[in-house]
């Protein structure tokens, strides 16, 4: 009976966590939606429901994920529920994947295609007559003179300053966190405790820095989401990896804490293992982005 019962495939008992995880998102974007087109003076009842669901959000996390670690620590999980743990994490990083290759795929399309165009480029209109006089086909700082009529002229952000110490930075998380699941699979809990505090801290400084260069842009460069497709894409993409790296961030200070109430060993980590697959995946994105965004 014990060995047919370590064979099943687990099945978790009735959980609540779903349904406030749907109400707490549907009460969340409802109140910032209300918050972004309420009228002046009008926006409280939106404000309001916003931060409810946000702490509902929390609330839910914290909820959720002391259930499941109640269920790996009670040993409720096979090699059957492990292998499709990896599985469902390999499919995740993979539409990781895809989201981003979306927005670099605008950013490509934006450069080598729709600004050319726009400049007389390929068969049929020269749709440049049509823009404003003396456009030119260009990317970056000078956008063709158009952000400048428009919204005011910008500088685009060197990539050989901040960038490139995020980039260390990034790059040296990586490094850390590679120590501390060596660490962990050989026992050594106090150099597993550093390396994971290291790249949580890396990955606060990481954070740090970034917000400090966009309120650099702001304040000035003048870059900002109005700054045409050049700004807009920037925002974009960069945008969107803080937020990855603010959600590994969180989830390598759990598994921190875990970790030092001892909940993995060296042949049973996979919560330790799945943040790191994410890390490193937030990594390699930021190089892309370094190089595509920054240097070229």
């Amino acid at each position: 009976m014990g060995h047919q019962q370590q064979d099943a495939y687990f099945v978790p008992s009735k959980s609540q966590w779903p349904i406030v995880a749907a109400v707490s998102m549907f009460i969340t974007v409802f109140g910032a939606a209300h918050w972004l087109n309420a009228e002046p003076g009008d926006a409280g009842f939106g404000k309001t429901l916003f931060w409810i669901g946000v702490a509902a959000i929390l609330g839910m996390f914290f909820g959720w994920f002391r259930s499941v670690i109640k269920e790996s620590l009670a040993g409720s999980y096979n090699d059957q529920v492990d292998r499709s743990f990896r599985m469902g994490m390999m499919w995740f990083i993979f539409s990781e994947v895809m989201f981003f290759g979306a927005f670099f795929g605008a950013l490509f399309y934006a450069r080598i295609f729709s600004v050319p165009w726009l400049g007389g480029e390929g068969h049929g209109v020269l749709t440049h007559q049509f823009i404003w006089e003396n456009y030119s086909a260009a990317w970056g700082a000078s956008g063709g003179g158009g952000p400048e009529k428009i919204g005011g002229s910008f500088q685009t952000i060197e990539a050989w300053g901040l960038p490139l110490l995020n980039t260390l930075i990034l790059l040296s998380s990586g490094v850390t966190i590679t120590i501390a699941h060596h660490a962990l699979k050989a026992g050594h809990r106090k150099a597993l405790l550093i390396g994971l505090g290291a790249t949580v801290l890396l990955g606060c400084t990481f954070l740090f820095c970034q917000a400090h260069e966009y309120a650099e842009a702001y304040e000035h460069f003048n870059l900002t989401l109005g700054s045409g497709v050049y700004g807009a894409t920037f925002f974009m993409l960069t945008g969107f990896h803080g937020m990855h790296v603010t959600l590994g961030t969180i989830m390598l200070a759990i598994i921190w804490v875990r970790c030092a109430q001892g909940h993995f060993t060296k042949d049973n980590h996979f919560g330790f293992e799945a943040v790191a697959w994410y890390w490193h995946f937030v990594d390699v994105v930021w190089l892309a982005l370094f190089l595509f965004v920054y240097v070229l």
